[in-house]
């Protein structure tokens, strides 16, 4: 069964590196001080669009992603907005120096894309697969983290990234997503949505796995447990008041990603629950680990972040909260 089917999800019309492309285009058709800035990438990207369609506003900086960033830092302190294109695993621990110092510190006006982020790549192995970028982003302070749920959702995050004023790191990937969000999908920077209603247990997700957790939610409606879901697009800054609530409302957590558990969205997500309203928690994402090559499907049934895997999160963590 395809990711969201359990859920009534239709599939996805486009790559999510192809809905970026798109959302760019449309962004630097509205304001000519965005230009994209290239590692050699652009055809993976999505960032090709760009290079046809204003050559002189793109810029193929080839495989030296700290001199990428460093460029950047110098357009955006000229006065321009550029978006970096590259895969994750390549562009963050590269130029993390970079990143730190020039954008970082300086809270510079530069958007990253990390495409072919989590496990896309699974094919590809280890070395190509992005499974700590929250961690390493969220340690640079200024950074906002946003993580598209579809298509629709990309073009939302795109346009908003745009517009934010200091550092955005966009999370991307090579494949299709399902469809939460068949029409125009609703987003603010530091807001999630909520998809689903439940009262007995929450659903938080982002990416890829919000999806996962809509079809975990169908599983356990089966059984009569409600599932509230939230798709945590922001994953920086989270949204304290959607935790808050769901902690209150529904008594019990359940986070899923498609990055290290430790040092991700579920460590944010804790955090405000530990700070504000306990209660029981699980987590599902990866294990100290890093993979080895396979499918994306396959991963996620080997290393315990399928729909299965985050139902029996749930139905665990309702059980917690029912001992008292």
């Amino acid at each position: 069964m395809r990711i969201g089917e359990k859920a009534g999800l239709q599939p996805g019309t486009k790559q999510m590196r192809d809905a970026f492309g798109e959302a760019l285009l449309e962004a630097a058709r509205a304001d000519e001080r965005i230009v994209a800035l290239d590692g050699d990438l652009s055809s993976s990207t999505g960032m090709a669009g760009m290079r046809k369609a204003f050559p002189e506003r793109f810029f193929n900086i080839g495989i030296a992603e700290a001199n990428l960033v460093g460029v950047s830092a110098g357009l955006a302190a000229s006065g321009f907005i550029p978006f970096v294109g590259s895969l994750p695993s390549f562009l963050l621990p590269n130029a993390y120096d970079q990143l730190r110092l020039q954008v970082a510190i300086a809270g510079l006006n530069v958007k990253l894309l990390g495409s072919h982020a989590g496990i896309s790549t699974g094919r590809e192995g280890p070395t190509s697969m992005s499974i700590e970028d929250f961690a390493l982003i969220g340690g640079l302070p200024p950074f906002v983290i946003l993580v598209p749920s579809d298509e629709a959702m990309m073009g939302a995050v795109v346009k908003a990234a745009a517009a934010h004023v200091g550092p955005v790191y966009i999370r991307s990937s090579r494949g299709e997503f399902p469809r939460i969000y068949p029409g125009s999908a609703p987003f603010e920077i530091g807001k999630a949505n909520t998809i689903r209603q439940g009262r007995d247990v929450t659903l938080v997700a982002c990416g890829l796995m919000t999806a996962v957790a809509l079809d975990a939610a169908a599983i356990l409606a089966e059984e009569g447990i409600e599932a509230r879901v939230l798709d945590m697009v922001t994953v920086k800054p989270v949204d304290r008041h959607a935790i808050v609530a769901a902690a209150r409302e529904t008594g019990a957590i359940v986070t899923a990603e498609e990055h290290l558990v430790r040092g991700g969205m579920g460590a944010a997500v804790s955090q405000v629950v530990a700070e504000e309203h306990p209660v029981p928690m699980r987590f599902v994402g990866i294990r100290d680990t890093y993979m080895e090559s396979g499918s994306v499907e396959e991963l996620m049934a080997r290393h315990g972040f399928a729909a299965a895997d985050i139902a029996a999160a749930a139905r665990a963590a309702v059980a917690a909260k029912r001992k008292g």
